[in-house]
């Protein structure tokens, strides 16, 4: 009998997968369970992976490697996803991807299968992963194929005596890691309904939040975070306290309109306590120890690796080419940032650093100002030469009056008696 390693989670889809893929393929199944922090009974989920019909149930810490080598490096990049989603679900599906390959070769399975969709984005991450890293495997994906309904799911784990954590009443599909929860489905799916309170569970409603703020400070070296408030600590621990710290004081929540790889939009809702907090601190300290062309051009390759990420290219030569360059970027990245946490949300309130390009002698206007002032005159001279060449060239001759911006709203050029800028509505008739 042929072997298929399933990335099992216990949640419905993966559950139901189970008997499906005997019944349909005749094929023993192997579950691999990734704890990449999901914070769950993983004994729990093995036993029930066994008892709905696996041959072989495994679980694998992968929380440091998930930390190291693929949150971190995403911190580095500023990788946000449409300026909101620090892309937690993303950045786990190339490291399950790996882990499956891994075990597929270790019990010499012929194929690997998850739970996504045929409308998301997972089963494109996970795809993708698995034919970069492994072209021969076959890769199935149960859900996809019986496009059933959510209450046909249910209804299929009934019959076979699947217990299962989702109801017809409350059908969220939920996805956990220490990088952050998703959470979609259900009455989510009308982005003009406010997201029901039962939806978040890691951070507190602001309006409940304690009514004094929190001070915290974090460390980076090169980059990367590697203490909280002056104690130093691994990438788990850190990020797990940062987490419960921050969602107490109710940040972190993201509700959002996406548009999925797939060509449709998706409204999502995320917690992401840590993950916010951190890009945020991160980004304080660039603008010490990045010089503007280096800040300018790194906001373009977070664009792309951010896209690159959610898109499911991880194992791509391109993604390597642009984290070199983030590499580099994050020499001099060293510091210490501290943000005041109040009421969901959250300011930076100081930063340091050994390599800041901030010089307090240049930027000062008190005593002690050592700017060139004189200088100041020449270059804006010669800054302006080329715009003034032009100008008289060009743009003030007849009839150029809006090469230079200079129309009215009724597109006719400005007269000496107009004022740049809205006009008074006209009095009301008597």
């Amino acid at each position: 009998m042929e072997k298929v390693v399933l990335a099992y989670s216990g949640g419905l889809d993966t559950s139901v997968a189970i008997p499906w893929l005997h019944e349909h393929y005749n094929m023993d199944v192997i579950a691999v369970t990734a704890d990449v922090g999901n914070e769950r009974d993983f004994t729990a989920i093995r036993e029930k992976a066994l008892r709905t019909g696996a041959s072989t149930a495994y679980v694998v810490d992968a929380k440091d490697l998930f930390v190291r080598h693929f949150v971190f490096p995403a911190l580095q990049a500023g990788a946000i996803y449409g300026d909101a989603y620090p892309l937690a679900t993303a950045l786990a599906r190339p490291l399950i991807a790996k882990i499956l390959v891994d075990y597929a070769r270790q019990e010499g399975a012929s194929a690997v299968a998850h739970g996504c969709t045929g409308k998301g984005n997972d089963q494109v991450r996970f795809d993708v992963s698995v034919g970069a890293l492994a072209p021969d495997l076959k890769v199935i994906a149960p859900v996809r194929e019986w496009r059933w309904s959510r209450e046909e799911e249910i209804n299929y784990a009934a019959e076979h005596d699947i217990p299962v954590p989702i109801t017809a009443s409350s059908p969220y599909s939920i996805d956990e890691n220490l990088w952050g929860r998703s959470i979609e489905a259900g009455v989510l799916e009308d982005p003009w309904a406010e997201p029901p309170d039962d939806v978040w569970q890691w951070t507190t409603d602001p309006a409940r939040a304690p009514d004094a703020p929190a001070y915290v400070e974090i460390e980076f070296e090169r980059g990367v975070p590697i203490g909280l408030d002056g104690y130093h600590l691994d990438g788990v621990t850190l990020v797990e306290r940062l987490n419960e710290l921050a969602g107490a004081h109710g940040v972190g929540r993201l509700d959002q309109v996406e548009d999925r790889l797939v060509g449709i939009k998706s409204r999502e809702i995320y917690e992401a306590p840590a993950a916010v907090v951190l890009h945020g601190a991160h980004a304080a300290l660039e603008q010490l120890t990045l010089s503007k062309d280096q800040a300018l051009f790194k906001k373009d390759v977070a664009k792309q690796l951010a896209a690159l990420i959610y898109n499911g290219l991880w194992f791509s030569a391109h993604h390597q080419d642009l984290a070199a360059y983030v590499a580099s970027s994050q020499r001099f990245v060293t510091g210490i940032v501290q943000l005041r946490l109040y009421k969901g949300g959250f300011r930076v309130t100081g930063r340091k650093s050994p390599n800041s390009l901030y010089n307090a002698a240049l930027a000062t206007y008190d005593k002690g100002d050592t700017f060139s002032h004189e200088a100041a005159l020449g270059f804006i001279e010669l800054w302006g030469l080329p715009l003034r060449t032009q100008a008289s060239a060009q743009l003030l001759t007849s009839g150029a009056s809006d090469a230079l911006g200079l129309t009215g709203p009724d597109g006719n050029a400005l007269g000496p008696g107009d004022r740049a800028g809205p006009r008074p509505p006209p009095p009301a008739p008597q």
